[in-house]
């Protein structure tokens, strides 16, 4: 049980360190060209996707707790409950969503402190919609990878395999507006993309799709993985 305890707790300081790295050296490294470029302040533009980065990272990653548990034997006793098996899955996928909201909370905090200023407080409501539906839609594929994937090495390989691309092609780091014909194709088809601009225009005002779109692809996305999930659990062995 320590041994799980201090996994989960490196697991937890891993995914704060990483937005924070990203903030600082990315924001402070390249504030002087974006200015230059004309583009305005780089924190501005960059906080928004470093939270969804932080919701991101620790949403997908909850999913080793449940191979944790398919390890140690936990499964067996939740799945002996009287409860259909789409209820676990579901609140397995709450309670992992629950823990990267709530980094996701502290990750905003550190961007303030760094002068990330959002544009008006009457939109704080919006931002928590859209880090909901992030975490709710990671915290699902997590959990649908780890009902297949039933080895520790293994699963941070196949996630990293997934979440980098994902991130680095959701418009976080760059303005969309500017890219290849190509790669604006690409981040049409990452849901995390529609996230990182819900995240930003909520809390700058400038958004590259629209809020209604936005939101209609991550509800979307997010049943559709929370569906995946329920199946590929309830294949799981008692």
């Amino acid at each position: 049980m320590s041994t799980i305890y201090v996994r989960s707790r490196g697991r937890v300081v891993a995914s704060l360190a990483q937005p924070l790295l990203f903030l600082l050296a990315f924001g402070f490294g390249f504030s002087g060209l974006y200015r230059r470029a004309g583009a305005g302040n780089y924190i501005q533009f960059l906080a928004p996707g470093v939270i969804g980065m932080g919701v991101l990272f620790s949403a997908v990653f909850s999913g080793i707790e449940l191979i944790w548990d398919k390890q140690f034997g936990f499964i067996k006793e939740t799945l002996v409950a009287p409860v259909p098996r789409w209820v676990v899955m579901l609140g397995r996928t709450a309670g992992g969503a629950t823990v990267a909201l709530i980094q996701g909370t502290l990750v905003i905090i550190m961007c303030t402190l760094v002068g990330f200023r959002p544009h008006a407080l009457a939109t704080l409501p919006l931002l928590m919609v859209y880090l909901v539906l992030v975490a709710v839609t990671f915290t699902a594929l997590g959990t649908s990878i780890a009902c297949i994937v039933a080895d520790f090495q293994a699963f941070p390989l196949v996630m990293n395999f997934l979440v980098m691309p994902l991130f680095f092609l959701s418009g976080a780091l760059f303005p969309l507006d500017a890219v290849p014909g190509t790669m604006k194709v690409i981040a049409s088809l990452n849901p995390l993309s529609y996230g990182i601009d819900g995240v930003r225009g909520s809390l700058t005002g400038a958004w590259h799709f629209s809020p209604l779109t936005d939101m209609a692809v991550l509800v979307g996305v997010a049943a559709m993985l929370l569906t995946i999930g329920t199946r590929l659990f309830s294949r799981i062995e008692a």
